[in-house]
């Protein structure tokens, strides 16, 4: 008899601390299905549509974090675990090539049962390959996540058969199935899941989201059409300001929130970082990329009213536009005092109040031009960027020179 040919099984634990090229890769298609989201909900914004962009947002989102966590337990860039992830790649860029058509059921394929079926695809490559690279304990979860996950793909495909808001409503269901079986939230915490590579995942997450923030804003500015339209002053003006705008949410971030969520997760041990893991970056982390795409959302907006306009800084934007741009800003500021909540740092009332700030700026944005919106929105969030650097400034002030011999 001949030799059974097996394929190999792949090694446990990830062997690397860092994210590899394959998995930055797999990453920039992701973060194209967020920039398709972009497009999906309108231009101009439509509330119906956006709230509907915000539930694939949901979906998409614990379908990549799976990956994630399968980086985690193994390496995913080695055959012949990149081979079933490129497949489950081709089923995401099908998904955001097909996201402006979701709830439409245009010429050609059916765009809802595609992205349906692409959603199912990615859902079964991963639960399939973590179920081969897991051990005993592990395969005794994944079986009832696996229950979990095929039971939500029944409201999935009956939802992109009928469309319209029977649609959203059993799409929604999918989503509360989906997360009721997910690592992130139940599973996490009745037995958890490992998290082995602590760096790889805190890693992982900043780079997601410092793409997000670039590519988000960079589609929104180039889907808005503006052609030659750039060349005008009042256009050239709202693309810096946006700039401004994105380079400040970065900055709000990763200068005062990122390192207090590495540290708790460094810090924490056992069960402990599992729990870390699954709230402050699967969870937390969710609402931010949902404050950049609304934000994202506005900029484009704004660039589309400023450049159609006669008047030199365009009409006022729409209430659907001002309610992304500053909406989408204060979700995010939001989020950032969640993810320090999480990491057990109190933010404290005075990092509330700042989120809340742009909320109650939405009333005097949406009554200006669209120009003189995002430069008002703007000019807020430089103070809040720079509003630590004052602290501390004042605060070396008062305290004055610390001995007599010093200037």
């Amino acid at each position: 008899m001949g030799r059974r040919w097996r394929i190999p099984r792949p090694a446990p634990g990830r062997g690397v601390p860092t994210v590899t090229p394959f998995e930055i890769f797999f990453d920039l298609v992701f973060v194209f299905a967020l920039t398709r989201i972009v497009a999906f909900m309108g231009k101009p914004p439509d509330p119906v549509a956006m709230g509907r962009g915000l539930l694939l947002l949901m979906l998409l989102w614990f379908a990549w974090s799976g990956y994630l966590w399968l980086g985690n337990e193994t390496r995913v860039d080695l055959p012949p675990v990149r081979l079933a992830v490129l497949a489950a790649m081709a089923g995401l860029f099908v998904a955001a090539l097909v996201m402006p058509a979701a709830w439409t059921s245009g010429p050609g394929l059916d765009g809802p049962l595609l992205l349906a079926l692409s959603y199912m695809l990615m859902r079964a490559v991963h639960v399939s390959l973590y179920y081969w690279v897991s051990g005993p304990m592990q395969r005794l979860r994944l079986r009832r996540f696996a229950m979990a996950s095929v039971l939500a793909w029944v409201p999935l495909l009956i939802g992109a058969v009928y469309g319209g808001w029977a649609q959203t409503g059993l799409w929604a269901l999918a989503f509360v199935i989906e997360v009721g079986g997910d690592r992130g939230v139940v599973q996490n915490r009745f037995g958890g899941w490992p998290l082995r590579s602590p760096d790889y995942f805190a890693e992982r997450h900043g780079l997601i989201l410092i793409i997000a923030l670039g590519e988000s804003f960079l589609a929104a500015g180039v889907g808005v059409g503006v052609g030659v339209m750039v060349t005008r002053p009042t256009v050239l003006a709202a693309a810096v300001i946006g700039f401004v705008l994105i380079s400040c949410l970065w900055a709000v971030h990763f200068d005062r929130v990122s390192p207090v969520a590495e540290t708790a997760l460094l810090r924490a041990r056992g069960a402990q970082r599992d729990r870390v893991g699954a709230d402050v970056y699967s969870l937390g982390h969710l609402p931010l990329l949902a404050g950049v795409i609304y934000t994202a959302l506005g900029f484009e907006d704004v660039l589309a009213v400023v450049s159609a306009g006669d008047e030199p800084g365009g009409q006022p934007l729409g209430w659907p536009g001002a309610v992304a741009l500053y909406g989408g800003t204060s979700l995010y500021l939001m989020s950032t005092l969640l993810v320090r909540r999480l990491s057990g740092c109190d933010g404290g009332l005075a990092h509330l109040l700042v989120s809340v700030v742009p909320l109650l700026l939405l009333p005097v944005g949406r009554s200006l031009p669209a120009l003189a919106a995002i430069g008002l929105l703007a000019a807020y969030t430089v103070g809040v960027a720079l509003l630590p650097r004052i602290e501390s400034a004042l605060a070396d002030r008062r305290q004055g020179p610390t001995s007599a011999g010093e200037p």
